[in-house]
């Protein structure tokens, strides 16, 4: 009988250790299901910024149509959180204008923040920001739980989904106070700490910048991800609503709440979180809007036309260090509404735009160019010098003046200029233009790079981003380059003896006189100087000198050296010293000046500085041989080989020099 209740509690005891087992196991297969909830991917619109999420790290779906110039983008690569989420995601690639998933992970912020143009989205820079973002690819990391409703910094969700459920941390109501919403991270005196266990890969602050293009101004009001905001007392503006907290006009804060202690708002002032508006220095230009006011434009499409110029002063980054832009308007007679210096950023600059009203008149496209070559361009009304000159010129149908010969002067005065014709001659109206093709007359280059050709009003906002590319491309404004102010011209002087003293400083003089004419500075046109005998000198390198009177100075001081005449090796010793040095962009011109028969050869130094793109002009003197002077000079002769009998004489060849100089840079194909 014992042996039979042994047997009994042995089963009794095994069938329990069995139960128990399984009732484990259920629990894990319970627990392991309840940890693996379906996640939810929240979806947010386009305008939300990432300062506006408080989550540190978070997956999100997109809508279409985020690469609208609305939604603004700060950054490259790393972006301020002041940025749209999903515009950004689109700058940087990681979605299309289609929408879809996208990974986000806030990061420190940063100092500075490089704007550029890629995928159709124009980001701006920006000095600093208090926070960063990053995005890649949709993909949820292992082992990170992502949260399936976003938990934002105010009461009222931007979420796309209707009754997607949202959380706002507050501090309590005290009388006398207003409540800010504030992240939970600041209630706690912590700031938010990246999650170690994400994997996301570290972004180049350059990932796909196509170019340095230009940038939108951020809008006027100051950012609503303020970290330091929390239960503040707070002074009303006595006409005013219940205004956020940025607006520092309408609510002084008294003392901050901030790590558990109380920081008064003198400390805070030190750190200001507005934008600085300095401007984009990779668009550092002096821009002109030449606008059509002419009474044939009508009201509606000169409305249309202000809105674009709006667009262009949003998406330039206009300040001190960037862009400048004024606007002229034309009818009969043209007249500066505001130059360079007027408003220095986007958001003042705009605002003069909506003022703007209509002169009417007819449509004098070549008086106004003619206007702004004399006029908008001065010292006095905000011209630089050291930025390129741009004028961009607004044409409803057709001029109806002529533009050709304003625009020839104008770029002859180091003017960009640009042509948009909106809505042109069809047809039967091209014989009521005063002059055909009128565009391809007024620009440098007939390529397509200056002008553009829009075929009505309505589609004139397309050109927005095409337009800011191009102006700020400050490598291709090619239209500023002259004759005067796009060369390395290098002076190889004779110093024999043949040619005594007093005559030295006779073609001294002469090269002097042939300086002043140019404009001389680092980027503009430069001067060396060899003197040679028997032997070579350098006496000065295009690197040396930066301005006229130091260089004219120079010329002063060169001392005569004396000996023989071996020109042939003056020029290989002017192709190594002097032009081996000189910039590529810069036109090579060779000005020699000798007074007689080299005693070696020149046919093969001639022949390697033709070879090498220096055009070489030969000033032969009393016994220079004429046909050595042929053949050191650049095809054709007549065009660059000179001769006088007297070294007297060398001041009547200067207008000549100059204007073959200037005729053959004219000369050269313009497409």
């Amino acid at each position: 009988m014992g042996i039979v209740v042994l047997t009994m509690k042995a089963s009794v005891i095994e069938m329990c250790l069995v139960l128990l087992v399984t009732g484990i196991h259920s629990n894990k297969e319970v627990t392991k299901k309840a940890k693996r909830p379906k996640f939810t991917v929240p979806q947010i619109n386009c305008d939300v910024k990432a300062g506006k999420i408080i989550n540190p790290e978070f997956v999100v779906k997109c809508p279409a149509g985020c690469q609208d110039p609305k939604y603004h983008v700060y950054g490259t690569g790393v972006y301020a959180s002041y940025s749209s989420v999903c515009a950004a995601a689109v700058h940087s690639g990681v979605l299309d204008n289609s929408g879809g998933k996208i990974l986000v992970r806030k990061v420190a912020g940063q100092s500075g923040y490089k704007g550029s143009y890629s995928r159709g989205v124009q980001s701006l820079s920006l000095p600093r920001w208090r926070e960063s973002f990053i995005v890649a690819e949709g993909k949820p990391q292992k082992g990170v739980t992502y949260p399936s409703a976003l938990t934002y910094s105010s009461a009222k969700s931007p979420a796309a989904k209707a009754g997607e459920p949202t959380k706002a941390y507050q501090m309590p109501s005290v009388p006398g106070t207003t409540t800010q919403p504030v992240t939970m991270t600041q209630v706690l005196g912590t700031t938010p700490v990246e999650d170690t266990h994400t994997t996301l890969p570290k972004p180049s602050p350059s990932m796909d910048s196509t170019t340095s293009n230009p940038r939108p101004q951020p809008i006027g009001h100051r950012s609503l991800e303020l970290d330091l905001w929390s239960t503040t007392t707070y002074t009303s503006s006595k006409n005013s609503p219940r205004a956020n907290p940025g607006d520092a006009d309408l609510w002084k804060p008294g003392l901050v709440l901030l790590d558990a202690g109380f920081v008064p708002k003198e400390e805070l002032s030190t750190q200001s979180l507005d934008p600085i508006f300095q401007g984009d220095p990779n668009c550092k230009i002096d821009l002109s809007f030449l606008i059509d006011g002419s009474a044939s434009i009508g009201k509606r499409r000169f409305r249309i036309q202000k809105q674009f110029l709006a667009d262009i002063a949003q998406a330039l980054d206009i300040g001190p260090a960037g862009p400048l832009m004024g606007v002229v308007q034309y009818g009969d007679n043209p007249a500066t509404q505001f130059n360079l210096k007027t408003h220095t950023n986007s958001r003042d600059l705009k605002t003069a735009i909506e003022k703007i009203t209509q002169r009417g008149g007819l449509s004098n496209v070549g008086r106004a160019i003619s206007f702004v070559t004399k006029n908008f361009f001065s010292k006095a009304n905000g011209n630089r010098g050291s930025a390129p000159n741009v004028a961009v010129v607004m044409v409803d149908g057709w001029p109806t003046d002529k533009v050709e010969e304003a625009s020839r002067l104008a770029r002859e005065s180091g003017i960009n200029i640009f042509f948009i014709t909106i809505e042109g001659a069809i047809e039967n109206e091209k014989q009521y233009v005063p002059e055909p093709n009128f565009a391809n007359k007024a620009v440098c280059r007939t390529n397509g790079f200056y002008s553009i050709s829009v075929q009505n009003w309505f589609s004139l906002h397309k050109t927005v981003q095409p337009l800011v590319k191009r102006v700020c491309d400050t490598d291709r404004l090619a239209c500023s380059k002259t004759c005067f102010n796009s060369a390395d011209i290098g002076f190889v002087i004779d110093g024999s003896s043949s040619v005594g003293t007093g005559n030295f400083r006779t073609v001294l003089q002469f090269v002097a006189n042939l300086s002043k004419e140019f404009e001389i500075s680092e980027t503009d046109t430069r001067i060396g100087a060899v003197q040679y005998t028997y032997e070579q000198r350098l006496e000065f390198g295009f690197d040396m000198y930066s301005t006229k009177p130091d260089i004219l100075n120079a010329i002063k001081t060169v001392g005569y050296w004396s000996g023989g005449t071996s020109t042939g090796a003056a020029i290989n010793y002017a192709l190594e010293q002097l032009f081996k040095k000189s910039k590529p962009s810069k036109r090579k011109l060779m000005i020699l000046i000798t007074d007689g028969k080299s005693y070696d050869d020149i046919r093969i130094p001639a022949m390697a500085a033709h070879h090498k793109g220096v055009i070489t002009y030969a000033i032969g003197v009393a016994w220079a041989a004429q046909d050595e002077l042929e053949v050191i000079a650049t095809h054709p002769a007549r065009d660059h080989a000179f001769f006088v009998d007297e070294f007297d004489n060398l001041y009547r060849l200067v207008p000549k020099v100059i204007q073959n100089i200037c005729t053959e840079f004219n000369s050269q194909p313009r497409n």
